[in-house]
């Protein structure tokens, strides 16, 4: 479907990222391409960090209004434009937690706590995923909640690509280790 969605203004197809942000830069229209064509690893990497659907889905939003706004800043080297909207994503969420983090000390209160299940499993492994040191649970959602490659996830996190697959693979033996499983 973003084939037919990103349609340079020359009429023919727009094949890689760079092509793409140029004609969203000229063109908001031709934003729609990219927004389809990321907008699932986006969701999911940031479903993976928050505790609700709609924050995810608010985030989501918030991080492809932030690219539409800087497209035009867009470079095509590293990971490309998967790894640079997932930056965004990830600034977007840190700027969440702060902002949360601001509203819990102006206004302490009675916070209802979530009706969890302890025993669910999808909880049991969110939480030894929260658990792990923080480029291994940044590594671990990038690869498998957002669909980065370790090229991918260096780039977002600043590392050669070798250290980026390195963090998967302690990530995982760490979560195979905690979880019991062999």
């Amino acid at each position: 479907m973003d084939e037919a969605l990103a349609v340079s203004l020359a009429g023919g197809p727009i094949r890689d990222d760079a092509e793409l942000a140029r004609a969203a830069t000229a063109d908001r229209a031709a934003f729609a391409a990219i927004y389809e064509r990321h907008r699932t690893p986006v969701y999911r990497y940031l479903r993976a960090r928050t505790t609700t659907d709609a924050d995810a889905q608010d985030l989501a939003a918030t991080t492809f209004e932030r690219a539409m706004g800087s497209i035009h800043r867009f470079q095509p080297i590293g990971g490309g434009m998967a790894a640079w909207l997932i930056r965004i994503a990830r600034n977007a969420h840190a700027d969440a937690l702060r902002q949360q983090r601001r509203r819990a000390t102006e206004a302490p209160g009675d916070v209802p706590e979530l009706a969890i299940d302890p025993s669910d499993d999808a909880v049991v492994l969110r939480s030894l995923i929260d658990g792990l040191p923080r480029v291994q649970r940044d590594a671990i959602q990038l690869r498998f909640a957002a669909g980065l490659s370790a090229r991918e996830i260096g780039v977002v996190l600043e590392i050669s690509e070798a250290a980026a697959q390195k963090q998967v693979e302690r990530g995982l033996q760490a979560l195979k280790e905690a979880y019991g499983a062999d």
